[in-house]
């Protein structure tokens, strides 16, 4: 199928292109919804994320596609839903050979393309994987072989600070096959090849490399930057760690990362603007869903999702509503915001849609995303339909005001914080009730009959 793809472009080339803006996605780790300034947190110190957020678009109601890392990631690279390209859950599966990732559609319209951090979306060497449930000789999946250039990657979550050493890792044990590869090589002595210090930073320079070497040469580019922060093990740097005195140590460390983030989003940002590109590049930011622990704080689970109900692995909104920033400052205008619900599916057709790109009929399957380039653009704009998930025994249905729950076991989950009575079946309108306090099912029994319809369609 893929290589019906690159007949395509090779009979009809480039002719058809609207533009070639550089593209850049980047995605946090566990990073709540109160997690950053701009969203109204004052003890966290984001200068540059809350700078990105008056200066582009904001939303007030961006969605991770799932509760948990791996299918909000593939969500963002494929436009579809995890249920639709494979992996439904964390840990296991991988993005199947036949997805066309936006990495392979950019590639072939001239654009360099790389992936930086965390991968998540398959295992990186064809022999090993430190997850039980992913198999490496079934699981086997690269950056490399989704369409990206250049890559600089770990299968999953590693520790933000120093990653290389054993004091920091999981279970204080080291095994270089599950820290960091760079184009299929695995890097086994990190700190001989300068792997030391702050995992974000690290992440950074090899993309910072990547795109001064595609501007250089005038080419266009896709930069994918996952970052490790704040998923545990959460290590802060002595710098970072110092601009929070007056907390308790676990928080110190959380507030920490998350700040040496935002000094990596201000770096890229800087040198954009250095380059002389920054006009012509969309850079997104986002995390892969809400943030990790139970219902009351534990160890450097410190975030928060605040004011919404439930954490990561939950389906209400504080386990998959997100933090969700656009800047481009050729298309879109300064302080923008927007109420209407956005998600990761999001980015791959409203990259299609900037680039003026169909695929051909034979390449086309389902879509869950829709294009936001009538939001940059100040336009009005309302979904064509509702925003489904499904996972941790839930599924849930959003329609930009009112919520469906589907809880079959009628159980609560163990993340979530809500203290309401729980039902197989619950309609919280989120306009009137962000925090989904109450379940006003029985004054919508119509409206509920429709959406549950929608639901299990």
């Amino acid at each position: 199928m893929k290589n019906l793809l690159c007949l395509f472009f090779l009979t009809f080339g480039l002719c058809c292109l609207a533009e070639r803006p550089n593209i850049i996605l980047c995605m946090a780790d566990d990073l709540g919804w109160a997690d950053v300034g701009f969203n109204g947190n004052d003890v966290v110190i984001t200068p540059e994320l809350d700078e990105m957020a008056r200066s582009g678009l904001r939303f007030d109601r961006f969605y991770a596609a799932a509760p948990v890392c791996s299918p909000t990631r593939g969500s963002a690279l494929t436009g579809r839903h995890p249920t639709r390209y494979g992996i439904p859950t964390a840990n296991q599966g991988h993005l199947h050979r036949d997805e066309i990732s936006i990495a392979e559609v950019l590639k072939m319209h001239g654009y360099r393309t790389g992936h930086f951090g965390k991968w998540h979306l398959g295992t990186l060497a064809p022999d090993y994987s430190g997850k039980n449930n992913r198999k490496p000789e079934k699981n086997y999946m690269t950056p490399g072989m989704s369409g990206f250039d250049d890559w600089f990657s770990t299968e999953y979550s590693v520790s933000t600070w120093d990653p290389y050493s054993p004091e920091n890792a999981h279970n204080g044990i080291i095994d270089p096959r599950v820290l960091f590869y760079h184009n299929g090589r695995n890097i086994v002595d990190g700190p001989a090849e300068g792997l030391v210090g702050d995992t974000a930073k690290l992440v950074m320079d090899k993309a910072v490399d990547f795109m001064d070497d595609a501007v250089s040469n005038d080419r266009p580019f896709l930069a994918v930057i996952w970052f490790h922060a704040p998923h545990l093990p959460v290590v802060g740097g002595p710098e970072f760690l110092a601009m929070y005195p007056d907390l308790d140590e676990n928080t110190q460390h959380y507030y920490a990362v998350i700040t040496a983030v935002d000094r990596q989003m201000g770096r890229l940002r800087s040198l954009l603007r250095e380059w002389g590109v920054a006009d012509n590049t969309m850079v997104c930011f986002t995390a892969d869903n809400g943030p990790e622990g139970n219902p009351g704080k534990r160890g450097r689970s410190q975030g928060s999702a605040e004011p919404f109900r439930g954490r990561k692995r939950s389906l209400y909104e504080g386990g998959v509503r997100v933090p969700g920033l656009v800047e481009w400052p050729a298309r879109i205008e300064a302080g923008s915001e927007t109420s209407v619900s956005a998600v990761t599916s999001d980015y791959f057709p409203t990259m299609l849609d900037i680039l003026g790109y169909k695929l051909p009929e034979d390449l086309r399957r389902p879509y869950d995303g829709v294009s936001l380039v009538p939001l940059f653009e100040g336009k009005r704009f309302a979904r064509p339909s509702p925003i489904g998930f499904q996972g941790h025994g839930l599924a849930t249905l959003n329609d930009n005001r009112f919520k469906l729950v589907h809880n079959p076991s009628k159980k609560r989950q163990r993340h979530d914080n809500g203290t309401n009575p729980v039902a197989e079946w619950e309609l919280y309108d989120l306009l009137e009730d962000p925090g989904e306090t109450t379940n006003i099912i029985e004054r919508h029994a119509s409206l509920a009959e429709r959406m549950r319809k929608q639901l299990q369609a």
